[in-house]
């Protein structure tokens, strides 16, 4: 008796751990893919800068700026040809539909050396219809120093296109009054960088957290020897570098090729009030709930009846309003959200009682209210 208990008890307990085997992969958590160091976090220190200026683009075919409403591109070409030594009268006020007074804006690259070549992007900043065709004299750069670090000239390549009949009617496509002269800004002075300076690098994560900052830094340190990165906060991981600069650019070269399993993103739910778009992460939960969704739609409608008086009878024929109003609920079931629901549960729970993408933020924000939503909400 006792013998053939224990065997039963052998046999269920192989059973139970058979099953637990089966079932526990589907409840496992996918580990996070690992991704190189470059597309984690950026050398402090090495990035762009940002240039703009203001000139003048000519040749275009009658769509530039109207000279009475923006009297500063007149100014600009007379100040443009004084330079050049052609005097302009003072009492004389060209009427130009050629020219278009434009704003330029560039990107400098890191480490850019002076020669090399930036795009450019212009824009209109008068009333020019379209820059189509046109042409980008030498406008000179500043950055936020007001030093000059590029030189800008070229001919316009505009996506857009504008057309206007003489009763007023126009038509566009895209944007015509903003186009792009690629290669369009040599580099005449070279911003200075810190990386080469001191005994060590930061690298600043893209997205801070303190799991990736950590994994971070015991790679390092795996790789290049203890002691060699120290992780500063939850965004900033300091490494010992070389002081030779050639050294140093194999030495980050080998950092950045290096692969690290970031950390779990926060559970965020992010709305965007404008579009009624919903992205859910996929570490969102939702804690026990009950949620039922419905629609009420009301129906009016006006008609008119006749009023007649019986024949030879003292009566006026007068017409009477009459109105319907008919009430339809919609019957949706209501669904049960388990403890730790998924991201996969909550979408098909969502998807069978046809709610819309505005219902859904509606249900989003009341289980948040609720206390059931395990995810930070975000409107954007």
């Amino acid at each position: 008796m006792i013998k053939s208990l224990e065997k039963a008890l052998c046999s269920g307990w192989l059973m139970a751990l058979c099953l637990a085997l089966v079932i526990a992969p589907q409840f496992t958590a996918p580990a996070k893919a690992y991704e190189r160091v470059k597309d984690l976090a950026s050398v402090a220190g090495v990035r762009s800068n940002q240039l703009v200026g203001y000139g003048l683009v000519v040749g275009l075919d009658g769509s530039g700026d109207q000279t009475t409403q923006a009297p500063f591109t007149v100014q600009s070409l007379k100040n443009m040809l004084g330079q050049l030594g052609v005097t302009v009268p003072p009492n004389v006020n060209p009427q130009l539909r050629n020219v278009a007074a434009v704003m330029i804006h560039a990107d400098l690259p890191p480490f850019a050396k002076p020669g090399q070549m930036i795009d450019v992007t212009v824009s209109s900043i008068g009333n020019a219809s379209s820059l189509r065709g046109g042409s980008l004299l030498m406008t000179p750069l500043k950055g936020a120093d007001g030093q000059t670090y590029a030189i800008a000239q070229g001919n316009l390549v505009v996506g857009g296109f504008g057309a206007e009949g003489r009763d007023g009617s126009r038509i566009s496509v895209n944007v015509p009054s903003v186009g792009r002269i690629p290669n369009g800004a040599s580099v005449e002075r070279e911003v200075p960088t810190a990386f080469a300076q001191g005994d060590s690098v930061m690298l600043n994560l893209h997205q801070p957290d303190f799991t990736t900052a950590n994994r971070l830094s015991d790679v390092i340190n795996d790789t290049m020897g203890p002691g060699t990165a120290r992780a500063v906060d939850g965004s900033s991981v300091r490494v010992s570098a070389p002081i030779d600069p050639g050294q140093r650019v194999a030495f980050v070269s080998m950092l950045e090729n290096l692969t690290v399993r970031p950390g779990a993103p926060a559970a965020k739910v992010i709305v965007n009030s404008r579009t009624g778009t919903v992205v859910i992460g996929s570490n969102v939960q939702v804690m026990p709930a009950a949620v039922t969704h419905g629609s009420l739609t009301v129906t009016i409608t006006e008609s008119f009846d006749v009023s007649q008086p019986a024949p030879l009878a003292a009566g006026e024929t007068v017409v009477t309003p009459r109105t319907d109003i008919e009430v339809t609920e919609q019957v949706n079931p209501m669904f049960l959200f388990g403890p730790g629901v998924t991201l996969d549960e909550i979408v098909r729970a969502v998807n069978q009682v046809g709610a819309a993408p505005g219902d859904l933020v509606a249900i989003l924000e009341a289980l948040r209210q609720a206390g059931a939503l395990r995810a930070q909400l975000i409107v954007i």
